[in-house]
């Protein structure tokens, strides 16, 4: 299956936009491409980053959004999923979750499966969001920016990620929110040296800033070598 898990240095990073600009690119390119969400908090009905997403890849709500099928739990309480699993007397059962990509990728050349918060936001009391990256064995996109304490962030993510075996498609650098340009250009060239030197199989994908609703084409190299 082409499904790719996509998630963030933490939770304002831009997993949303990315994840919707990356499906609209490869539609246009012709792709059969649809977008899931791990887990919904804080919201009622569909998915408000599934919406978000729709919105950028410029199509309505799908079938598979309306039946739940792009994120099999929406969650009321704006908390972590374990916190808001538990608010609303529910329990998170991940195979729920797997099946729903495996039904997805069994119509569509690639499914982008977008995370909730960073890498350590809890599912269960005992099971993180990077213990499913690793179980599910889906390659990962990291989003990253050039805020203040990204390099931190983003050195500790992909370093967890080693440390669990989980194979790091593509380093996603969003423009957003604009930094003074030295700190976006040295940041740039630190993160860019880094993958080069500790991970030479990961991609880099430039994100560039969002005028609106004008939502620019991003180059999918790494897609392209499919």
């Amino acid at each position: 299956m082409s499904v790719y898990f996509i998630t963030g240095i933490d939770t304002d990073a831009g997993k949303t936009i990315v994840t919707g600009l990356l499906a609209r690119s490869l539609a246009r390119r012709g792709r059969r491409v649809i977008t899931q969400k791990f887990i919904q908090t804080g919201c009622r009905g569909i998915s408000e980053d599934i919406l978000a997403h729709r919105r950028v890849m410029g199509i309505p709500p799908t079938e598979e959004d309306r039946l739940g099928t792009t994120c099999p739990y929406v969650f009321t309480y704006p908390a972590s999923p374990h916190l808001a699993a538990e608010m609303d007397g529910e329990r998170v059962d991940l195979a729920r979750v797997a099946e729903a990509t495996r039904r997805l990728a069994a119509s569509h050349d690639i499914v982008l499966l977008e995370g909730a918060g960073g890498l350590y936001v809890p599912v269960a009391p005992d099971y993180f969001t990077i213990d499913y990256a690793r179980d599910a064995g889906h390659p990962l996109i990291l989003v990253t920016s050039a805020r203040l304490g990204s390099i931190n962030h983003t050195i500790l993510s992909l370093e967890a990620c080693r440390q669990h075996g989980i194979r790091v498609a593509a380093l996603a650098y969003n423009a957003y929110p604009p930094a003074d340009a030295p700190i976006d250009e040295g940041t740039r060239a630190f993160l860019r040296r880094y993958i080069a030197a500790n991970l030479p199989g990961c991609a880099w994908i430039d994100i560039p800033l969002v005028d609106g609703d004008n939502y620019p084409d991003i180059p999918c190299p790494l897609f392209d070598e499919e």
